[in-house]
């Protein structure tokens, strides 16, 4: 039977923010295991940015195509290959379907989705924060490609509640975050009296002060935030072990200032007792360490998924609604909103989570099935698109 041909839009291969990555990893995983309960293999082509980075979705049945401007504009570029291809994938990078990040991204996004269409290729928007869309035409272009896509999934209510905003009226998959499904190495059994490891993610854009005031902690200081979040653990509490666990990792280049592993490296270098995670190859590999923590804490999103999905108890610092939208979703509701709470808020949420883990866990327990009940209806409408697809 002739193999299914798959190009994947908006996901990464190699991308310094490991988040993005977990998304390319999980939904890979999941269209390979798709295409073999229906008896066909996978030949899926990623399009993907020229990131420097080793790719780390790798394998026989995977190839990477560079995106730039002469592949999306000739029609012997990406036309032809959605036209050759049986279906298209579309993830947004997560959350950047929408026109709050500028008209370029959004253009080059609604590029690739109309040229889809015009190839007459079923298109799929996988699970994605959507919106928010604020001008005219961009609310108009936005809902006219859902509205041509073959599925139409969100990851959580607010997004699902954007589209119905927006006006469309068609069938939508509220499902979850696909990175709930990102493959891992369950941590090894620790010697009995082993010291309890709590990871603390640090944003380095935050360290750094952030894109912009939307960025920013309300009414309190990010870096001092995360020193006395330090302290605590390191000299107040006996018997903890802190790691530093970055989940944005930039070798070089001009985004450097987004790099947690350069952040936490130099916290490490203020105290010494902490204990700095590696600079992660994979998203996989980043989730097993953080499999391995007994409390978790960040301010990326996706760091604190590969927690919450590998049962660790977690509160995820939130700097955007995708946080509130996803976790809530799902009826956990450890989140803290650090934009709209002070830094004494936040550092309560954080260390009262702690003191309450067995508590957090028990509702991770909860919550976690409730998101890969969520994933199996994004699986269905895919196996039913699947079996619509001839074999060639």
């Amino acid at each position: 039977m002739a193999p299914l041909r798959i190009t994947l839009i908006m996901h990464s291969t190699r991308s310094d923010n490991l988040g993005v990555g977990a998304l390319t990893v999980a939904e890979v995983d999941i269209l390979r295991r798709l295409a073999s309960e229906a008896g066909r293999t996978a030949q899926i082509t990623i399009v993907d940015f020229k990131d420097a980075r080793t790719p780390y979705v790798t394998g026989d049945d995977i190839r990477i195509v560079d995106l730039d401007r002469r592949f999306m504009t000739r029609p012997s570029g990406y036309l032809a290959l959605a036209r050759a291809s049986d279906m298209v994938v579309d993830i947004g990078a997560g959350d950047s379907f929408a026109d709050i990040y500028g008209s370029a991204r959004l253009k080059k996004m609604l590029l690739l989705k109309a040229l889809t269409h015009l190839a007459g290729t079923p298109l799929v928007l996988a699970p994605q924060t959507i919106g928010p869309f604020t001008g005219g035409w961009t609310t108009r272009a936005a809902l006219a490609s859902i509205r041509r896509s073959a599925v139409v999934a969100t990851r959580d209510a607010l997004s699902t509640q954007a589209l119905r905003d927006m006006g469309f009226s068609g069938e939508a998959i509220e499902a979850s975050d696909v990175a709930l499904r990102l493959p891992y190495t369950p941590p090894a059994p620790r010697p009995e009296g082993a010291p309890l490891r709590v990871g603390l993610n640090v944003s380095g854009l935050l360290m750094a002060g952030g894109y912009a005031d939307g960025d920013k902690l309300g009414g309190g200081d990010y870096p001092d935030l995360i020193r006395r979040l330090i302290r605590h653990f390191t000299q107040t509490l006996p018997g903890i072990e802190l790691h530093l666990v970055p989940h944005v990792i930039v070798a070089e280049g001009p985004m450097q200032v987004e790099d947690d592993q350069r952040a936490s490296a130099a916290l490490a270098g203020e105290f010494p007792d902490v204990v700095l995670a590696p600079a992660f190859a994979s998203p996989s590999e980043a989730k097993s360490y953080i499999a391995g923590m007994d409390f978790f804490a960040g301010a990326r999103m996706h760091a604190c998924i590969a927690a919450f999905s590998s049962g660790v108890p977690v509160v995820p610092m939130a700097y955007s609604r995708k946080f509130a939208g996803l976790f809530g979703t799902l009826g956990y509701d450890r989140t803290v909103d650090c934009t709209g709470s002070s830094a004494d808020a936040v550092f309560a949420a954080v260390t009262q989570g702690w003191d309450a883990r067995e508590t957090l866990a028990q509702d991770v327990a909860t919550a976690l099935p409730r998101g890969l009940a969520r994933l199996d209806s994004y699986e269905t409408a895919l196996r039913a698109l699947i079996a619509r697809i001839p074999a060639r």
